[in-house]
């Protein structure tokens, strides 16, 4: 009997002491993270979707970890500074980039000298949302051309060769993808006017600098609704339920597979401790399920995601090869 209790005794100690040394390893995984400011780098001037995005995130965040989380403009090189910037931060978790289709998906294959690897040097957060991009023009400069809808557009342009640009927020971007898909699709010519984001190419379009814009939905849809630009028809291969009666540009412009839509997702440095991650992540997906926060997102054209990590990792590879073949197709490069 002594010997039994003796045994179960010495079992119970070293089950006892397996608890501790694994409640150590798990306090020991635990980063103590945040205790201070967490910066979001968004990498294009402000007033864009991108920035959009990141400051409807941003407050959320804030409120549920307790620190600052604030979002720093870093514009110029079609995404590529900012995101360079966070590439080369400290993996501590008080830097993140709120990454694009053109910083982790379109620039691998459209620049030659890339100052970062979009796979190698980030850890994936997650989707944040997808949104497609909508063809516009300043409604008073289209009402002067004679330009109602997508195939008057490209009428005009074959009629006047070399006499219309197109404004991007970006080379690189998906607004200048879609341009440069629509090009090469249709044979027309338009030049090419890079902004540092889309809210000043909204104003280029605005004040009749440029002549067309592919914009991403949301930073376009008040100006729209507005009556301030004339939207022909969206990017996306469905049409949005943002603006259920904008034809596609498939549709409208009769370009079958035409397709060019935008995402947007927060990336940490690679190296980040995996719980930072996650906690990043589950605490965004749980931000843009919040009634307040999706619908509005939903009103602007956006599609809130959330989703894990490797959904996210495993979205930006299949993007990657994806936009490989539509740079090859449109023949655009940035050297």
């Amino acid at each position: 009997m002594t010997s039994g209790f003796q045994y179960l005794r010495r079992r119970l100690l070293a089950l006892g002491g397996l608890a501790l040394l694994s409640a150590a390893n798990q306090g020991f995984a635990q980063t103590a993270w945040p205790t201070k400011t967490v910066r979001i780098v968004v990498p294009f001037a402000p007033g864009g979707t991108t920035d959009i995005l990141a400051r409807a995130v941003a407050p959320e965040l804030s409120k549920v970890f307790g620190q600052s989380f604030i979002v720093d403009n870093r514009a110029g090189a079609g995404g590529n500074l900012g995101a360079d910037l966070v590439a080369k931060s400290a993996p501590d978790g008080y830097t993140l980039l709120m990454g694009t289709v053109g910083t982790h998906g379109i620039n691998k294959s459209l620049y030659n000298r890339l100052p970062y690897d979009p796979q190698k040097d980030f850890a994936p957060i997650t989707l944040v949302a997808g949104v497609p991009n909508v063809m516009v023009m300043n409604s008073e400069r289209a009402r002067t051309l004679g330009i109602n809808n997508v195939l008057d557009f490209i009428a005009y342009a074959k009629s006047h060769p070399g006499q219309l640009n197109m404004a991007s927020s970006g080379n690189g971007t998906s607004i200048h993808l879609a341009g440069e898909l629509f090009k090469s699709m249709t044979g027309i010519f338009m030049t090419h006017i890079p902004y540092t984001g889309s809210g000043p190419a909204l104003m280029g379009l605005l004040s009749g600098t440029v002549d067309v814009m592919f914009d991403n939905l949301p930073s376009a849809m008040a100006l729209i609704k507005a009556g301030k630009l004339k939207a022909f028809a969206v990017t996306s291969a469905q049409r949005s339920a943002a603006l259920p009666d904008l034809a596609t540009i498939e549709e409208a412009g009769k370009l079958k597979g035409f397709e060019a839509s935008s995402w947007f997702g927060l990336l940490a440095p690679a190296g980040t401790p995996p719980d930072v991650v996650l906690k990043l992540q589950q605490e965004t997906a749980k931000a843009l399920n919040l009634p307040a926060v999706k619908e509005k997102l939903l009103a602007q054209g956006a599609i809130p995601s959330g989703n894990t990590p490797p959904q996210f990792a495993a979205l930006i590879d299949a993007e990657i090869k994806k936009w490989a073949l539509v740079v090859k197709a449109s023949g655009a490069r940035v050297d």
